[in-house]
């Protein structure tokens, strides 16, 4: 945004004070402290023919002081700014969201040096802005039209996106970077950016509501932003204006966003020279008089994240450990900071022969001795000495953000449900083998049936009603290492129970730390499927592999041929909004990922040996290519897709030595699960399933009815005669 100079621009010297936003898995942070974003957009206002935005220095000191008296701490403008603008938020405690919209309603890809002129514009701005502490972030375009993506083709709009990405970093490295995108691109893979952005106009309350947990299905582990919400007051009128926007906000925190951008500060605004007269979106008038939205908003910011209002239940917080020794006291100390009005911790020492007991007894928490005798026992050991009505588990390598029980609480109170899981991530400071193990398949994912609800939820981050757990005898003893997370999420919802999913209930949990403990942990959750198959043979198939309703949501997901490409719905051209990028499931190149592929490949380099000088030479070594081959190229499609440590990812070297490290794992983990269920007796010869035999065989029925009918009347009524 190039403003009008002052006749003498104040400079910020030095500033000494908090520094700039940083992200840490699901939030923001200025230091140590959570950053939670009350956002307004402004402007754009008047532009001439230079380009130039006018608008007085008096004006926007007039202006940021309003906006900061009403608890707002970030202002969104729409073009880039002169220092001058930056100086005077600082001084007002406000940080500015700096867009830096360069016409994106133009086709940028079609005309020769567009590109290299729009990335040399968003260098320029940036440097204006480099290095000044109220730049809050950059945002490097905002809703690229969805039938300009169709045009040009997502792949080529993702890598262009992520070429202004790159830019940005380069002028100014210390800021943050984001892409505003809008429902009809959410089909965007844009994992690159340091936090996600949507504008999302609903005016339905329980639209707004049901979409934001797929906003952080598509953000995975960075933080969501709402960069603008709005209502147009002269249409739907100044009290529902300010009634839907209070709701919205409220909205937006409890359901885990790292805040909101409300649309907009005033009514005045301007499309380039020509002013808008048919709509009203702002929270003042023109001549800056407050809208009953201002003050609606003023105190919904106030009230977040959590709302002042809720009864929050006890919770019973369970910590299992056997020689956790190494990082038990990140556990413990992170428990100690949670910030939540009535928990207990409960530690069961199963038997630890480190030091384990030692550093337990440092902290005031209740902590239970017992012989050694496995996870599952410790656990249910924890569940009879809880005395909360919610009992959540974390890990002894695990350490929960400080909200942690409170979105767990929320989801509780909101959802009609027995159980609540969250994401577990791997904290920044392991280093990049961590890193690399966080990137690689088989770890602690959640499977999600839908974007609220789970099908299992990891051992690591998982909460429950008590009554539940008490109704279905708690753990199985059986599992003594893993398995047992798996196995009770399975009888909850066997008996018709509920598992929600929190997506900003974040624990932080360790990975492993190098390749030799990543096979070993992989090789035990091989033990344990062939314990659950021999429990749930009817879970599994003829090939021994567990079918799965869900899908598994996190790092690490193997990717198959099939994920290649995906289509694009809904609308004219695919311009509708709430679009969705769906993949096949059940691929037949999902075959080459099973553990027992590699017994094939054994089997062909065995028939290509014992072939050599024969006809059956020149069959079974092509094959033995192929099937080498398929598992390779798709680890290497995973490979590439891993997301790289922020801090690492400028070295070329090391980008090799990040993906070369994953490729491996990629390709180790199917063969330590098949030695962990080939030593606990899940061969693929042995015999699966029920051994009853089918009563009836598959029949077809077709019927006419001459009156129209829905067929979800059509379904209900057959289910009434079924059941009568």
């Amino acid at each position: 945004m190039s403003m009008v100079q002052p006749t003498e621009e104040p400079r910020v010297e030095r500033i000494v004070g908090p520094g700039r936003p940083t992200v840490r898995g699901k939030f923001l942070f200025v230091g140590d402290e959570k950053f939670w974003v009350r956002g307004i957009s402004y402007g754009t206002f008047y532009v001439d023919e230079s380009g130039q935005e006018r608008l007085t220095p008096e004006t926007v000191e007039r202006d940021f002081s309003e906006i900061a008296a009403n608890g707002f701490n970030v202002v969104r403008v729409h073009l880039g700014p002169p220092r001058w603008l930056l100086d005077t938020a600082w001084r007002h405690g406000l940080r500015v969201m700096v867009g830096l919209n360069w016409g994106e309603h133009m086709a940028f890809l079609d005309e020769p040096g567009k590109a290299a002129e729009i990335e040399s514009r968003i260098r320029a701005w940036i440097r204006t802005c480099a290095g000044h502490p109220a730049v809050f972030c950059y945002t490097i375009g905002n809703e690229i039209p969805a039938a300009l993506v169709r045009w040009h083709g997502r792949r080529r709009v993702e890598r262009f996106i992520e070429r202004l990405y790159r830019a940005a970093k380069e002028e100014d490295p210390d800021a943050l970077v984001t892409y505003v995108s809008y429902p009809s691109t959410e089909y965007l893979d844009l994992p690159f950016l340091d936090f996600f952005c949507f504008n999302v106009y609903l005016e339905s309350e329980r639209a707004f509501a049901d979409y934001l947990p797929r906003l952080h299905s598509l953000s995975e582990d960075r933080p969501v932003l709402l960069s603008e919400i709005g209502l147009d007051s002269l249409r739907a009128g100044e009290e529902k204006q300010a009634a839907m926007l209070a709701s919205q906000v409220r909205a937006a925190f409890r359901l885990g966003c790292v805040g909101v951008i409300v649309f907009a500060w005033t009514d005045e605004w301007y499309h380039g020279q020509y002013r808008v007269e048919d709509w009203a979106f702002g929270i003042t008038t023109r001549d800056r008089s407050p809208k009953p939205a201002l003050r609606a908003v003023s105190q919904a910011f106030a009230e977040s994240p959590f709302p002042p209002d809720v009864r929050w239940p006890k919770i019973s917080v369970v910590v299992c450990t056997y020689n956790g020794a190494s990082t038990i006291r990140d556990t413990l100390e992170g428990l100690r900071s949670v910030d939540y009005p009535d928990f207990e911790v409960i530690l069961v020492n199963d038997g630890s022969t480190d030091a384990t007991p030692q550093i337990a007894s440092e902290y005031p928490f209740r902590i239970i001795h017992e012989p050694n005798e496995g996870l599952s026992r410790a656990r249910n050991t924890g569940i009879d000495a809880a005395t909360g009505e919610i009992i959540a588990f974390i890990d002894d390598d695990a350490y929960p953000d400080p909200h942690w029980l409170r979105y767990l609480a929320l989801s509780f109170l909101d959802a009609n449900c027995v159980a609540v899981g969250g994401p577990n991530l791997a904290p920044p400071s392991d280093g990049w083998r961590a890193d690399a193990v966080s990137n690689a398949p088989g770890g602690p994912n959640a499977v999600l049936l839908s974007d609220t609800t789970a099908e299992h939820i990891p051992g690591c981050n998982m909460a429950f009603r008590k009554d539940a757990l008490v109704a279905i005898g708690g753990f199985d003893p059986r599992f003594r290492v893993a398995g047992d997370d798996v196995d009770l999420c399975w009888r909850l919802r066997d008996r018709g129970g509920v598992i929600a999913y929190a997506p900003a209930a974040v624990v932080w949990h360790h990975r492993r730390s190098s390749i030799r403990r990543y096979w070993k942990q992989q090789v035990g959750y091989g033990k344990a499927e062939a314990l659950l198959e021999a429990k749930w043979p009817w879970r599994y198939n003829s090939l021994g592999q567990l079918s799965w309703f869900g899908r598994i949501y996190g790092r690490g997901r193997s990717l198959d041929f099939s994920s290649v490409g995906g289509r694009i719905y809904q609308g004219v051209w695919g311009t509708a909004p709430f679009q969705s990028l769906y993949q096949a499931r059940n691929s037949r190149w999902s075959l080459a990922l099973m553990p027992e592929w590699y017994l094939g490949v054994g089997l062909l380099a065995l028939l290509g040996v014992l072939s050599i000088g024969w006809w059956g030479w020149a069959l079974f070594v092509p094959a033995l290519f192929v099937a080498i081959g398929l598992p390779l190229a798709q680890a290497s499609m995973s490979a590439a897709r891993a997301r790289l440590p922020p801090d690492r990812s400028a070295s070329r070297a090391r980008r090799v030595r990040f993906r070369s490290v994953v490729l491996l794992l990629h390709l180790l983990q199917p063969l330590a699960r098949l030695s962990g269920r080939l030593r606990g007796g899940l061969t693929p010869w042995r015999r699966r399933g029920l051994r009853t035999r089918p009563a009836y065989r598959s029949q077809e029925l077709g019927f006419w009815r001459d009156r129209w009918e829905s067929p979800e009347t059509t379904l209900a009524g057959l289910l009434a005669a079924l059941h009568e």
